[in-house]
């Protein structure tokens, strides 16, 4: 059976429709149906049934990606052996990371290995946690950096690994200027008043933070719905708005902004995470020996 329709059935199977595996594989949705056809007709038997707007394995299809899955692992096992052979670390290795955490330790693991290997080869993605693990699982990417907000951290225990990177608070962030900025600590309860700057395009922290809010009683008034932390910090620093941010920010903040604890604390887990069939690849084990120093070195 052919690799690459193995690895369309496995992206199918997370992602559902064909628009969505094709769009993760970069091809369009007729190639997928072709491709999935082509390995009904290998395999003699039917692996999808339509669904609505989606299709879904049927028990054939389930068990073929069961076996696609651990084949792609056994193929994981052998690269790295090859590899460790060669004695050499070269080559492309591609990285998945979200910005908070990307943005503060990985110009300085990427410095520090360009510099010890000349012929290694980092490419960098921005990724939110959770399109980060499935880019993993699904061999779009080498290094996942992830958290155990969007994560559930016993999800994917078979194929995945993870190193701990540092833990982070979240904090609540005012303008300089406004009452409550010179507070030690904030409740959501004390900013059920305010109107709301929040990460909400494509960030699981932006749903997380609201997701708090109701917990907390209210719903919160959102008067800026943002693609970055950029523009809900200017929103802050002009006084219009309040935010509640990863405490990595505080690190790097822009002036006009007051970082205020929130309480009760709120704490998340920030990990490096790679396939398991990938543990003893020198590339794999190089970037996740120097993140790990980079992030000691920064983050205290």
């Amino acid at each position: 059976m052919d690799l690459g329709r193995l690895r369309a059935l496995l992206e199918l199977a997370r992602c559902g429709t064909m628009a969505a595996a094709a769009e993760a594989l970069f091809l369009t949705p007729s190639a997928v149906s072709q491709q999935i056809g082509q390995l009904e007709q290998e395999t003699g038997a039917q692996l999808t049934e339509r669904v609505g707007r989606g299709v879904r394995l049927t028990p054939a299809g389930q068990a073929l990606a069961t076996y696609a899955e651990r084949v792609m692992g056994v193929l994981d096992e052998a690269r790295s052996v090859l590899a460790e052979l060669k004695q050499e670390i070269a080559g492309e290795l591609r990285v998945a990371a979200f910005p908070s955490i990307a943005s503060m330790v990985l110009p300085d693991t990427v410095k520090e290995l360009r510099h010890a290997f000349a012929r290694l080869d980092i490419a960098i993605e921005e990724m939110e946690p959770i399109d980060a693990i499935a880019a993993l699982r699904s061999w779009r990417t080498d290094i996942a950096l992830i958290d155990d907000i969007s994560i559930a951290m016993g999800d994917n225990r078979e194929s995945v690994e993870v190193v701990p990177l540092t833990e982070d608070s979240l904090y609540v962030a005012l303008a300089t200027g406004h009452p409550l900025s010179r507070k030690t600590s904030l409740s959501l309860a004390d900013l059920s008043n305010e109107s709301w700057a929040i990460e909400s395009t494509w960030s699981t922290i932006g749903a997380f933070v609201i997701d708090l809010c109701r917990r907390a009683g209210f719903e919160p008034r959102i008067n800026a719905r943002c693609r970055g932390s950029e523009m809900v910090e200017a929103m802050v620093a002009s006084g219009c708005s309040v935010s509640v941010a990863p405490g990595l920010r505080v690190l790097r903040a822009p002036p006009g902004v007051a970082w205020v604890k929130l309480k009760p604390e709120v704490r998340r887990k920030i990990y490096v995470a790679w396939r398991r069939g990938e543990r003893k690849h020198p590339l794999v084990r190089a970037f996740v020996d120097e993140i790990v120093r980079a992030t000691s070195k920064l983050i205290t």
